[in-house]
């Protein structure tokens, strides 16, 4: 699961975020084991295994696996700004993939242009795409842990959305092919119909393609990121294990 290896992520394991999520784990070369729950007073860093299932950060002190670990006053300084510098990096993100969303609402638009639909359905595109996209903000701004966005919810999201969308372009095009046919343009019939039959597969390589536009936005949070990974190295949890919450690699 994306969320967990990349916590800093929070919400991008959505499908239509993916290829975001996926090019920010790419370009600052960022994983995690943990998943993050980000609470006004803390932040919690946990995962079934391996021991230390649980790490707890308040304001310097750190628990883990609920037991008080002592620290050094310039561990303790260390991990102060740590978690100063998460919560400051957590609306960044999610400034970014609110941004993914507007992305992907515009090239669902230019999609029904692009295919020549009817005034009417592209209203009624536009109608959802709008109901969708502010759902989905309002989830992204609300959000405070990766365990909101576990299990299937990115396939059950991508399929809610192809059972909205897809057969309301389909039906259009099937329409389109239909008229032509009857006004004798076979050949144009044929296309619209190779289109609507091939439309599942070829829209999400655009719409990712068009996400490919945040790349800079992506590029310019990796420094905090790899800022996390330098000011937790050298602290130990219980047991001398280092803590290893974020693993930034080459």
């Amino acid at each position: 699961m994306l969320a967990r290896r990349l916590p800093l992520v929070l919400v991008l394991s959505l499908l239509p975020l993916a290829a975001f999520a996926q090019d920010l784990a790419t370009t600052c070369h960022a994983s995690s084991s943990y998943d993050l729950t980000v609470s006004p007073d803390r932040l919690l860093f946990d995962r079934p295994q391996p021991s230390p299932r649980q790490v707890e950060l308040r304001d310097g002190s750190l628990r883990t696996d609920g037991n008080a670990v002592r620290l050094r006053a310039e561990d303790q300084d260390r991990l102060a700004l740590f978690e100063r510098q998460l919560r400051a990096l957590v609306p960044r993100v999610k400034a970014v993939a609110t941004q993914g969303v507007d992305q992907l609402a515009g090239a669902m638009h230019d999609e029904g242009t692009r295919l020549s639909l009817s005034p009417d359905t592209r209203a009624e595109l536009d109608r959802r795409l709008a109901s969708r996209a502010a759902e989905l903000k309002q989830r992204i701004a609300s959000t405070n842990s990766t365990h909101d966005w576990q299990g299937n919810l990115a396939d059950e999201y991508a399929n809610q959305l192809a059972a909205d969308l897809m057969p309301l372009l389909a039906n259009d095009l099937g329409q389109q092919a239909l008229q032509a046919a009857m006004s004798g343009d076979l050949q144009a019939a044929a296309s619209l119909r190779d289109s609507a039959a091939d439309l599942a597969t070829q829209l999400r390589p655009r719409l990712e393609q068009r996400l490919g536009a945040l790349s800079p936005q992506v590029q310019a949070l990796c420094p905090a990121i790899q800022r996390l990974a330098e000011l937790q190295q050298g602290i130990q949890g219980q047991g001398g294990q280092p803590l290893d919450l974020i693993q930034v690699g080459q």
